[in-house]
């Protein structure tokens, strides 16, 4: 009797793993094909705005940029993250959630509404008093839709999010257009971010059977709260650090400098979000199914790692060598400014997504006190270097701007290693052949066709020969990541 119960344990055990494998496996390529066709849409739209609309009309939008991170952040209130982290949820957890978003949309928005005249002053853009109060409007219709993308997000649903995202990009996107071409300009940007929360939002809401109740019980808030304040502080701050660069050109230089940068920072988004939006997609939850089995965790973290890693640094040291080529090509010449910026950002591209995952680690292990003040610091530090560094231009700006956060990384492996004994080493064992590996590659396509004349030449064949270098060498060193890849296109079982 005990042996069969032991034998059954094991295999359940067995079952159990082998199932997480695969749903890691799956969330990953099936989210990473997703978040590309994303932002093949993003793209596609993105070219027709900026072809339309020059620097000068994207910069008042990204002078409220800050101001719209961070009001997202208090939207949210670290509550998807909480109920991701509950051992179980009930209708009561959501129903709160639902009316308490609500409410703190409404808050905010009247909040904002009555500091539009305070933010135009800042920046001297008399503008921003009613663009402001259209485009966060956002705000109102965005909190609907918090409880069933807490849903989809806990339940692992990347599929039917990855569809509501690429709805929302293609809706918008082509009313976005539309308004450009009429000749609304920046007030067709703010349009274009309205209708894509409320498409996400409504399909969202397709996908999740929950459905909210008029009879409210606030209490579950209380223990939702103890958990998800400090990551409400810490996105915040997250929001904050990832806003400061355009809140300081709309302070000290002009409208037409935020519009490159805000740009840049597109591209770079687009770019970056295909293995980020992966990351954040299925880290969390599935870390935090494996929470009590500390060396089961130290695996599947490691297993992340490596293909975030095996994805991340090819793509983004990409993107930075085949900028300019891109943007002159796509956007013209008059956005050759944003592509120089997109350079330089696009290095640490190669670097978020691993801090993202480390980040992750630490809100599955329930350390939002020490992801929270991490944070802290983090974005007040940076904000001390761009303020002494702002007199030197902008670009010196951007390279302290990302040396700072790459080497901020091993702050966040230093928390990890408390929590499941990633050791430096491991760590590095894990990251460092991939970003050797990118680097070289991007290194020697370099090389290669620095003779080439014709813009349209080079790049292709710099897209076509750091492929082939990058997966090829892989290929020779037998790289687990790559089999997996290829398996799973192949639709064959995806082995560890």
């Amino acid at each position: 009797m005990g042996q069969g119960y032991d034998g059954a344990m094991v295999k359940n055990s067995a079952s159990n793993s082998n199932n997480l494998k695969h749903a890691v496996a799956k969330g990953f390529l099936w989210g990473g094909m997703s978040n590309a066709l994303c932002q093949v849409f993003s793209l596609i739209f993105g070219v027709y705005m900026a072809r339309i609309l020059g620097p000068d009309d994207y910069g008042p939008i990204g002078m409220l940029a800050i101001f719209s991170a961070i009001a997202g952040s208090l939207q949210d209130s670290g509550f998807v993250a909480a109920i991701a982290n509950r051992k179980s949820v009930s209708h009561d957890d959501y129903n709160a959630v639902f009316w308490f978003n609500i409410l703190i949309s409404l808050l905010m928005y009247g909040v904002l509404f009555v500091c539009a005249p305070l933010i135009a002053g800042f920046f001297n853009q008399p503008i921003l008093v009613s663009l402001s109060r259209y485009n966060f409007l956002g705000f109102v219709v965005a909190g609907f839709g918090i409880a069933p993308s807490a849903y989809l997000f806990r339940e692992l649903k990347v599929k039917q999010k990855s569809i509501a995202i690429i709805l929302s990009i293609v809706i918008s996107g082509a009313v976005g257009v539309a308004m450009a071409l009429c000749g609304y300009s920046y007030w067709g940007i703010a349009t274009q971010s309205i209708v894509y929360v409320l498409v996400r939002t409504v399909v969202c809401w397709y996908f999740t059977p929950w459905r909210p109740g008029f009879k409210v019980n606030f209490y579950p808030l209380k223990y939702l709260f103890a958990f998800s304040y400090r990551l409400l502080i810490t996105n915040i701050f997250q929001r904050f650090n990832w806003n400061i660069f355009s809140f300081i050109l709309g302070k000290f230089y002009t409208r037409t400098d935020v519009g490159n940068y805000t740009k840049a920072a597109e591209w770079f988004n687009m770019g970056g979000e295909v293995v980020n939006g992966m990351v954040n997609a299925v880290a969390q939850p599935v870390l935090a199914k494996v929470v009590d089995d500390s060396e089961r965790q130290l695996r599947v973290f490691r297993k992340m790692l490596r293909f975030t890693a095996f994805v991340s640094f090819p793509l983004m040291l990409g993107l930075s060598l085949v900028a300019k080529e891109v943007i002159v090509i796509v956007i013209t010449d008059k956005w050759l400014e944003s592509a120089c910026m997109l350079q330089i950002l696009a290095v640490w591209g190669a670097f978020m997504p691993v801090q993202s995952l480390l980040t992750n680690l630490l809100v599955s292990r329930g350390c939002s006190r020490t992801f929270m003040w991490c944070t802290i610091v983090q974005g007040l530090l940076m904000l001390a270097i761009l303020l002494c560094v702002y007199p030197y231009g902008i670009r010196f700006m951007l390279v302290s701007y990302c040396v700072f956060n790459a080497m901020w990384l091993f702050v966040w492996h230093y928390f990890a290693r408390k929590e499941i004994a990633i050791t430096l080493p491991m760590f590095l064992l894990d990251v460092t052949p991939y970003l050797l590996l990118a680097g070289l590659t991007m290194f020697a396509t370099y090389m290669l066709t620095t003779s080439i004349g014709n813009i349209y030449i080079l790049l292709f064949s710099r897209i076509a020969i750091a492929a082939l270098l990058y997966v090829g060498t892989a290929f020779l060193m037998r790289s687990s990541e790559l089999r997996e890849i290829i398996n799973f296109l192949l639709k064959r079982k995806i082995e560890g």
